[in-house]
């Protein structure tokens, strides 16, 4: 599978069979995404990868605890078009693959509650930052994070990224033991697709290139 083949197999899987995956494929698959670009070679991630007992821990506390406010906001404020189309078209579209209408409430937390079990999948990876590094940073941190998931689908695993987990990010560092001066960035579902249920058969729309892309300067 070459890069191109991955990046269009990649998408964020929401149903994971329970079949272990290997200590040694998780820390090959990490240790190659090290090669992720980062400004001045930072480096900034920082990686905990988790399974079975330690991980079992982990979503019993944050069911135990509640989500609280977080440490960043994920979205900005009164979202703007097209960036809330885009975003209450896709959640539309995740819905309704699973038969759960706009008014089923009950239902639909129930479907987002299932983060907390990271939609099945037997490994979390959460993904930390120094607090005191900037925005560039982060992107590189997203960087790394991009690697990760193509690697998994080469492998044949997928993932989904859960920013979701920011909502927890006290819990989670209190359960790594996470130095004071680090924070929570991002949670990670990683497993084998479970290929026959329905919320994994879908796939996000995409804008049409000229949309958000203009080309200057080329002869063809």
């Amino acid at each position: 599978m070459n890069v191109s083949e991955a990046t269009a197999r990649r998408f964020s899987a929401r149903a994971f069979k329970s079949d272990p995956v290997p200590g040694a494929l998780v820390r090959e698959i990490l240790e190659i995404a090290q090669r992720a670009p980062s400004g001045g070679n930072l480096q900034p991630w920082r990686v905990y990868a988790l399974t079975g007992e330690p991980l079992e821990v982990l979503k019993a506390a944050a069911k135990a605890d509640g989500p609280a406010p977080t440490e960043y906001p994920v979205y900005p404020e009164n979202l703007w078009d097209p960036f809330r189309t885009r975003r209450f078209v896709c959640g539309e579209d995740l819905y309704a693959s699973i038969g759960i209408p706009r008014e089923d409430k009950t239902g639909r937390f129930a479907q987002l509650a299932k983060n907390l079990d990271l939609f099945g999948a037997p490994v979390g990876l959460f993904f930390c930052i120094d607090r005191n590094l900037g925005p560039p940073q982060w992107s590189d941190l997203g960087m790394f994070m991009q690697t990760v998931m193509l690697l998994a689908v080469e492998r044949g695993l997928d993932t989904c990224a859960q920013e979701f987990w920011a909502r927890f990010a006290h819990t989670v560092a209190r359960s790594l033991n996470l130095p004071d001066d680090h924070m929570v960035f991002s949670g990670m579902a990683l497993g084998y697709l479970d290929p026959d249920h329905p919320i994994n058969n879908w796939r996000t729309r995409r804008d049409p290139f000229d949309v958000w892309c203009e080309m200057q300067g080329f002869e063809d």
